[in-house]
C-alpha cells in the first residue's frame, strides 16, 4: 500500500506556519503531518502544539541542540511510518497542490524519488531573484553533469521519495545541502528521479528567507562528496 506522510521542518516560523499547515490539511492525501521544531525562539512550537491539538494526524516534535534543515530531517526519520514521505518547508514559498500531483506519479513509480522542479512546466513562479535562481541552475548542471542524469533543480524542497530510503540512508548535512545530498545519494545507486513542474513564490531576506551564499559553497562541495567519496 502506498501512503504518505509529510514533515514540516521549522525555525522562527511564527509568522507562516500555521497558514503552511493550513495550506497541507486541505489536501486529503497525508496520514501524518510531522511538524519538527528545529529549536525556534519565538511562538512557532506553541502555535505547532495548537495545530496539533486541532487534528489527530498532527504531531510535534522538537529536535535537540543541533540547528539546521539536515539536522531537523535527521531527527525526523523515526516518526515515519508510511510507506513514503514528502518534505515541506513551512515559509510560504511552495504549493501543497502540487504534492497531489507528485503523489500520483509515486503511486506509479513506487521506487524513484519525485522531485518538484521549479525551472520546467509553465506553472506560475513570483519573486524569483536572479542570484539564487542562477546559483540553483549552475549547481544542477554541475550535479546533472557529474551524475549522468538531467536534474533541473537541485535546491527545490519538494522531494517525495520511499520511506525506506530515507530512514536507511546516513545523512550527514545539519543544513541546507541536505538537499544536495539526498539527490546525490538516490542517483548513486541508480535510482530514478522524476521531475514534475511546480508552483513557486519566493519570499525576501526581510521576510525571513534563511539560505545564504555560503550555502551555494557547501552545495557544491557536497554534489563532489556524496558523487566520488560517499
Amino acid at each position: 500500500m502506498i501512503n504518505l506522510s509529510v514533515i514540516v521542518p521549522f525555525y522562527n516560523e511564527e509568522i507562516y506556519l500555521e497558514k503552511s499547515v493550513h495550506r497541507l490539511l486541505e489536501n486529503n492525501i497525508y496520514e501524518k503531518i510531522i511538524l519538527i521544531d528545529n529549536n525556534s525562539t519565538d511562538n512557532s512550537n506553541y502555535i505547532a502544539h495548537q495545530l496539533a491539538k486541532q487534528n489527530k494526524n498532527i504531531q510535534v516534535h522538537k529536535t535537540g541542540i543541533e540547528r539546521g534543515k539536515g539536522s531537523a530531517l535527521r531527527y525526523a526519520k523515526k516518526f515515519v511510518e508510511t510507506s513514503h514521505v514528502v518534505i515541506h518547508d513551512a515559509d510560504l514559498e511552495y504549493f501543497p497542490d502540487d504534492i497531489i500531483e507528485m503523489f500520483k506519479l509515486c503511486e506509479e513509480n513506487p521506487k524513484s524519488l519525485i522531485l518538484g522542479s521549479r525551472f520546467i512546466g509553465n506553472k506560475e513562479r513570483k519573486n524569483v531573484y536572479f542570484r539564487t535562481s542562477l546559483a540553483n541552475r549552475v549547481m544542477s548542471l554541475f550535479l546533472s553533469l557529474i551524475n549522468f542524469y538531467y536534474i533541473s533543480d537541485v535546491a527545490s524542497c519538494y522531494k517525495l521519495m520511499p520511506t525506506e530510503f530515507f530512514v536507511n540512508e546516513n545523512f550527514k548535512e545539519p543544513g541546507f545541502s541536505i538537499e544536495i545530498e539526498i539527490l546525490a545519494k538516490f542517483l548513486k545507486f541508480n535510482r530514478s528521479v522524476i521531475e514534475v513542474p511546480i508552483k513557486y513564490e519566493g519570499r525576501s531576506y526581510e521576510e525571513g528567507k534563511k539560505i545564504k551564499t555560503i550555502d551555494g559553497f557547501n552545495y557544491l562541495l557536497s554534489t563532489l562528496r556524496y558523487r566520488f567519496f560517499n
